[in-house]
């Protein structure tokens, strides 16, 4: 070999490596959409900055917050779109559905979403279409077990509620499920829906006014965004209720079942970075929730006179004394 050549290929081994570190300490822009802050987005920047994605050193992140109005989604995502982002992160179906309706190019991530297959965001979890991956936490499916649950401690019941917002896809999913079960169950259903978080009161006092035996609140973003005011109306006029999220209990909730959703958001950090760092969103399989939860807080109970079954009380994961 060449002198010329040797002293090259020495200072092609020496640059390379430097040139690969200056691209992955590049700043880097992706966008982020949410109902509102919170304990799942929490979890997921923290992941973030272990995984070496640092706001302010090497990230940017464009963070669009709806507080309650699911109709902003798509004015959202389509200022993400035109900035441009190299990438979408969406908490919630609302949010997932206005990325996809936005871009069929810039990739998508689903932080927690609850039903993908069903509500038609994608056609196969394995292989998923396109831009979109991430993480399903299966609300639809486990919304007859919550009636189930309520059954179990409340053996008399005979109507409930379904608090659902009826502008996200996945709510009509998990009313429907509800419906079902209960016809086999012989239990009346009635649906009492918003469209966002300032139709929330009226919901509120129409459940009071229909003297409900229980209540089922849906799988959604904005209600979560609204759970202080639901648990403590629920309190105050002593209607059971059970809830999807493990958020609802520490604010005084009788009852959670389902995945735990701070967790999942967790674990999309991992693909956002994967796919920053050069792989494609159609080699990463979206991932459904494998492990749901009962969480029980016994001062609610204890405030509402109930006596929980031994049998719920076994099987939760946590108990609030």
């Amino acid at each position: 070999m060449k002198r010329r050549e040797f002293v090259g290929l020495l200072g092609g081994a020496a640059i390379w490596p430097l040139a690969a570190h200056a691209q992955s300490d590049r700043m880097r822009r992706i966008g982020l959409m949410a109902n509102s802050v919170g304990l799942p987005i929490g979890r997921f920047q923290a992941k973030l900055r272990e995984l070496g994605d640092v706001e302010g050193k090497n990230l940017i992140v464009e963070y669009r917050y709806t507080e309650g109005r699911d109709d902003l989604y798509p004015s959202f995502a389509a200022e993400l779109v035109a900035i441009p982002v190299e990438l979408i992160v969406v908490f919630g179906t609302p949010a997932a559905f206005a990325a996809k309706k936005a871009t069929s190019k810039i990739p998508i991530v689903l932080g927690t979403v609850g039903d993908v297959v069903n509500t038609g965001l994608v056609a196969d979890l394995a292989h998923p279409e396109g831009n979109i991956t991430g993480f399903v936490a299966l609300n639809a499916d486990l919304e007859g077990k919550r009636l189930e649950v309520l059954r179990e401690m409340l053996p008399r019941l005979a109507r409930v509620g379904v608090l659902s917002n009826r502008a996200n896809p996945l709510n009509k999913l998990n009313y429907d499920t509800v419906r079902r079960a209960a016809g086999q169950i012989g239990v009346a259903v009635e649906l009492f829906e918003v469209a966002n978080s300032d139709e929330v009161d009226g919901a509120l006092a129409a459940i009071g006014a229909a003297k409900l035996d229980a209540v089922i609140v849906a799988s959604d973003t904005v209600l979560l965004g609204e759970r202080q005011k639901i648990v403590d109306a629920f309190g105050a006029r002593q209607i059971p209720a059970i809830y999807p999220f493990r958020e609802y209990a520490p604010v005084g909730g009788l009852i959670t079942y389902g995945a735990d959703i701070a967790s999942l958001f967790e674990r999309s950090a991992d693909y956002v970075h994967r796919i920053l760092h050069g792989e494609s969103p159609k080699n990463l399989p979206i991932q459904q929730a494998t492990r749901f939860e009962i969480i029980i807080n016994l001062k609610t109970a204890t405030k509402f006179g109930l006596s929980l079954p031994p049998a719920i009380l076994a099987r939760a994961d946590e108990v609030i004394e």
